[in-house]
């Protein structure tokens, strides 16, 4: 599977750096997304997910809640197969505008879906 996490971070303890290493750990391929970073975990960075060559099946976003409401568009134009809105990620607005656009959405942490547990990549 193919996974963009978006709102990666280099910082080992934010759930964006965690999510980077529990997909890679159980073999998925990842592609961080960050405006701030160009290389985590030893994994190129992309500024937008529409910036990644490759087919994207699922999406786990960690941006606070007005952020993601202007990265919907960019997700819904990559035709991303499911998305997880990680806890904090999420608001009633962006919930609606994610419903609205067709995206296949999760409201739970992306993390403990693939049974991995966030306190693991302390």
């Amino acid at each position: 599977m193919n996974i963009a996490i978006i709102g990666a971070s280099s910082d080992r303890s934010k759930f964006g750096n965690k999510a980077v290493r529990a997909y890679a750990a159980v073999g998925h391929k990842v592609f961080p997304v960050s405006l701030k970073e160009k290389e985590i975990e030893g994994m190129r960075c992309y500024a937008d997910i529409r910036d990644i060559p490759d087919r994207i099946d699922r999406a786990s976003v960690y941006t606070p809640p007005s952020v993601t409401y202007k990265l919907l568009d960019g997700i819904a134009e990559k035709k991303v197969r499911e998305v997880y809105l990680n806890p904090g990620a999420e608001d009633e607005a962006t919930v609606r505008k994610a419903e609205a656009l067709g995206l296949n959405i999760a409201l739970l942490c992306s993390i403990l879906a693939i049974g991995q547990d966030p306190s693991d990549f302390a």
